[in-house]
């Protein structure tokens, strides 16, 4: 076995780790999850035996089975690792007290202002209660109204008075969970809040993501200067995946019409983007060595923007591991690298895994395009008898991400869009186009005005277009309500898709997936 498919085999054992933590703290009542210790004890040394007895008797394959079993248990315990950091956090043993608290701390991330609030990541340096003064480090997010007077900026100090809460779980939406995610255990709704100081005191991590805000803030400034609604909201979440402002009615469209991924920075942006980037710059006289440095380092800032979406940090990392193959002059497969690429985010973040829906579907999309694609292609070229091969192409690309993410939208949201095939197809060839065109509508309109004005009209005809799509296809029959489903469907139907890609490639190709 080769290194990189050695490598495969242990990044698929360390998440299907995580994801069996996942799974059973999710559901085991206490006194069971105590038990999961024993069972990793008993897996690292069946792992152990295994390849002590390899080398003994050269047989190298059991060395990586044994190797994947550690790699399980070594999933498994970062996963404790993240539960235990939960268990200890010490400003989330003092959600729910009847009396109030006193935070000092500062402002960790971009201000998330909306139209009538404003919600604030504070990282929490002293707290406060009856009286005793404690240092408390720890994430809160706050909830307070968006009123004029009050501007917050990133890193300004600040006092809170009021109560701690541990984040609510919904009915149609678990709130805890989607904050857990974020390292974020209590919250704290419209306290009394003091501007204590914004005088900053910089690291270079600090002052460097403090100037990408600033420039963030100028380049959606320039969006809304040469825009208007309903236009540039739609074009500030396809550049900046930002749809904080955009009204329920336009969510409610993107829903129904199964576009809801435009507004959100995925994995078609960023490989746009690394193409646009690298060609440019070779273009400039630069050796791909350093175009490979340069374009990585535009893609960092890139996703700094944006605001670190999971679908965008797992494209901008599979796109900068197929950068370094390209560079090293090594041959990669993209199931590896997205499996890769899901491997080190989640040894950062375990929970993206469970709690994430955003992070399953751009996984599974990514699957989806480069496994089920050649088979929906197969077919669409022998019902069109290999005309227009364009359609065919973005038709099947369409239809595989759809195909392999149904479960899990159904399982989540209880709806399906009958018209999604359709309206990706009429509205995916601009979106290509207007992140190019808005992302230099931005920089532009920056720079000059009428350099900005040039721009303006391509893309108000363009959003025109897209806006009318979505006008025709969000009508009531566009969607269905299915309700809740089991996920014994959801097991059964990718159970069942597996046997048939499995089966498809049998017959016509040896399988991409397995490295050959």
């Amino acid at each position: 076995m080769t290194p990189s498919k050695t490598l495969f085999c242990l990044a698929v054992s360390f998440v299907a780790g995580i994801g069996i933590a996942s799974g059973m703290y999710a559901t085991l009542p206490e006194y069971a999850k105590n038990r999961v210790t024993y069972f990793l004890l008993g897996f690292f040394v069946i792992g152990i035996v295994a390849i002590i007895f390899s080398f003994l008797h050269k047989k190298y394959y059991i060395t990586i089975i044994g190797f994947c079993l550690l790699f399980l248990v070594l999933g498994v315990l970062r996963f404790q690792i993240f539960e235990f950091t939960i268990a200890n956090d010490p400003l989330r043993m003092f959600n729910d007290f009847p009396e109030k608290v006193a935070i000092i701390g500062f402002i960790a991330g971009e201000p998330d202002i909306r139209n009538n609030l404003q919600k604030l990541l504070i990282s929490t340096e002293k707290l406060v209660i009856n009286g005793q003064e404690a240092p408390v480090q720890g994430k809160l997010l706050i909830t307070v109204g968006n009123f004029s007077e009050a501007h917050y900026h990133y890193l300004d100090q600040v006092k809170l008075v009021g109560k701690l809460k541990t984040p609510p779980a919904f009915e149609e939406f678990n709130y805890k969970n989607y904050l857990l995610k974020e390292g974020i255990y209590s919250v704290m709704d419209y306290p009394a809040v003091q501007l204590l100081a914004k005088k900053h005191s910089y690291t270079p991590i600090t002052y460097g993501y403090e100037k990408i805000l600033w420039l963030k803030s100028k380049l959606i400034a320039s969006i809304d200067q040469y825009l208007f609604p309903p236009h540039s909201f739609i074009l500030k979440g396809m550049v900046f995946g930002s749809d904080k402002e955009m009204p329920k009615d336009l969510k409610d469209q993107f829903n129904v019409t199964g576009l809801s991924h435009v507004t959100a920075v995925s994995g078609s942006n960023i490989v746009v983007l690394i193409s646009l980037c690298t060609t440019f710059l070779l273009f400039l006289g630069f050796w791909r060595g350093q175009a490979f440095y340069l374009a990585v380092a535009f893609i960092a800032v890139y996703i700094a923007l944006i605001g670190f979406p999971a679908s965008g940090v797992r494209a901008a990392i599979m796109g900068c591991i197929a950068l370094l193959a390209q560079k090293l002059g090594r041959q990669n497969t993209t199931s590896r690298i997205l499996v890769l690429a899901g491997a080190l985010m989640l040894l950062q973040n375990p929970p993206l895994l469970y709690y994430d829906i955003g992070f399953q579907l751009s996984f599974l999309a990514s699957l989806g395009i480069i496994h089920i694609k050649p088979m929906v292609a197969l077919l669409l070229k022998t019902i069109t008898k290999g005309h227009a091969a364009v359609l065919v192409d973005m038709l099947s690309i369409t239809l595989a991400a759809q195909i392999i993410t149904l479960p899990i939208i159904v399982y989540n949201f209880g709806r399906i869009s009958l018209v999604a095939p359709i309206t990706n197809l009429l509205a995916l060839p601009v979106v290509e186009a207007l992140t190019i065109l808005g992302l230099l509508l931005s920089i532009c309109g920056a720079v000059a005005w009428w350099m900005g004005a040039m721009l303006t009209l391509p893309c108000s005809l363009l959003l025109t277009y897209f806006i009318w799509v979505l006008d025709i296809f969000s009508k009531p029959w566009a969607a269905k309500d299915v309700g809740h489903i089991s996920w014994i469907f959801v097991v059964v139907y990718y159970a069942a898709l597996f046997v048939l890609i499995r089966f498809f490639y049998k017959k016509r190709q040896k399988p991409e997936f397995l490295g050959y």
